[in-house]
């Protein structure tokens, strides 16, 4: 995930790991803890204090300035989740399944998805 001033950027591992470089600073990880279902992703906060990582049912995990706002971690999925992204305010997020299914939270607004065509192949991403 890039950090909003264009100068640094964060990596995240499937166990949830961060590593950070230039000016993106470490907030926390789950790499210490046993999650249920890989981690596929994450999202950096507006002001850069923060960044969300999502598991591939969905579940979030907040860390810094990063609020939640919402997850599908309780819900079954007829796909996994494979990304996300911010809202430029930073107030919600995005996230996409592999079958382009889209899940909006805080001030995300839904805007259609794939969710119900045929796809051929997989969606792997989703930006703002």
């Amino acid at each position: 995930a890039p950090h909003p001033n264009g100068l640094g950027y964060w990596f995240v591992a499937s166990d949830g790991g961060v590593f950070s470089f230039g000016s993106s600073r470490f907030h926390g990880s789950t790499g210490g803890i046993s999650l249920r279902r890989p981690v596929v992703g994450m999202a950096g906060t507006a002001t850069g204090r923060g960044y969300w990582l999502v598991a591939d049912d969905g579940g979030i995990f907040a860390f810094g300035d990063a609020t939640f706002h919402g997850s599908t971690g309780g819900i079954q999925l007829a796909r996994p989740v494979v990304n996300m992204t911010a809202t430029p305010s930073g107030k919600g997020y995005w996230l996409v399944a592999d079958d382009g299914g889209i899940f909006a939270f805080g001030d995300a607004a839904f805007h259609g998805s794939l969710g119900a065509q045929t796809v051929p192949g997989r969606v792997i991403g989703i930006a703002a």
